[in-house]
């Protein structure tokens, strides 16, 4: 439903999704990268790297969300939409995003939860044993971007 004009666009600039995603796939590729030629010369694996490597793709997944809803790009029933007139794009553009917050503000309001009973019973990861609530936390806060992200394109659809 973008047009590409100025108003479509989102106040704060997605650059900032990007470059954080530019950095934890970087992030991704260089410790996936070490504990495979480690591996290879020692038959010895890096066990932090697992671990890390889930956490990092669970960040990477929520702010390439949190991108993708900016800049509408996120999905949604586009063919379904598109076969609509134009009188009827509008509302169920609103609905789709009205549902993604929900759904969105749902994952956060768990993942709050779960962190939160994270740090109360002080479950540690298999892997390293660092607290589990260091890894979950981002769940929760990176959801509440989401929801952040698409308020703001409602309120931009809402004004179109």
């Amino acid at each position: 439903m973008s047009d590409g004009t100025s108003d479509d666009r989102p106040r704060i600039p997605i650059k900032i999704e990007q470059a954080i995603g530019a950095a934890v796939m970087a992030t991704i590729a260089c410790i996936t990268f070490a504990n495979v030629v480690v591996r290879y010369l020692t038959n010895i694996s890096f066990a932090f790297t697992e671990e890390y490597s889930v956490a990092l793709m669970v960040i990477m997944a929520l702010i390439g969300s949190a991108a993708a809803c900016a800049s509408d790009r996120h999905i949604r029933m586009t063919y379904f939409i598109d076969k609509l007139g134009p009188a009827a794009r509008r509302p169920v553009e609103m609905l789709c995003l009205a549902l993604s917050i929900v759904m969105f503000g749902t994952l956060a309001g768990l993942g709050t939860s779960l962190t939160w009973d994270e740090y109360r019973f002080d479950v540690l990861s298999p892997g390293l044993g660092v607290p589990q609530w260091l890894y979950t936390i981002w769940m929760p806060l990176l959801a509440g971007l989401c929801v952040l992200r698409l308020v703001g394109r409602l309120m931009r659809v809402a004004r179109a």
